[in-house]
C-alpha cells in the first residue's frame, strides 16, 4: 500500500469482509467513535474487525468520499447493516483516520455516526 487512501481503504474493506489481518495498524492504534474510546490497540482493533459482533451486522460500505489534509485521511460514507441476508438499516459514517504519510499505518480512527 503505498497511499494514506489505500490503508484507510483496507480497514473499510475489512468492515465488510470481516477480516482485519490486512489493515496496516499502528501497535498503538486506538479508535473511538463519538467520543468513546472503542478501540484499544493495533491487536484489539484487528480481532475486533474479525471477530467482533458489532462488525458481524456489517454488510456493505458504499459512496465512499475522500478528504485528505495533511496525515489525516476522511472517509464520508454509507455503511449498511442487516442480518440474514436482508440490509435492516443504513447510516453515514465519517470516519478520520490519523496515518503519518512517512509510516503509512492508522495510528487514530475518529468515528461519528450519523442518520443518512
Amino acid at each position: 500500500m503505498n497511499t494514506q487512501v489505500e490503508v484507510a481503504q483496507a480497514y473499510l474493506d475489512a468492515l465488510v469482509s470481516h477480516d482485519g489481518n490486512a489493515v496496516p495498524l499502528a501497535p498503538r492504534a486506538v479508535r473511538y467513535e463519538a467520543g468513546f474510546k472503542t478501540g484499544f490497540s493495533g491487536n484489539h482493533l484487528r480481532r475486533s474487525l474479525s471477530r467482533g459482533p458489532q462488525f458481524r451486522l456489517i454488510r456493505a460500505v458504499r459512496e465512499v468520499a475522500w478528504s485528505v489534509a495533511g496525515d489525516d485521511v476522511t472517509a464520508d460514507y454509507l455503511l449498511d447493516a442487516g442480518l440474514f441476508g436482508r440490509t435492516l438499516m443504513t447510516v453515514r459514517v465519517i470516519e478520520t483516520f490519523h496515518i503519518p504519510q512517512n509510516d503509512l499505518r492508522i495510528r487514530r480512527i475518529d468515528a461519528k455516526i450519523r442518520r443518512p
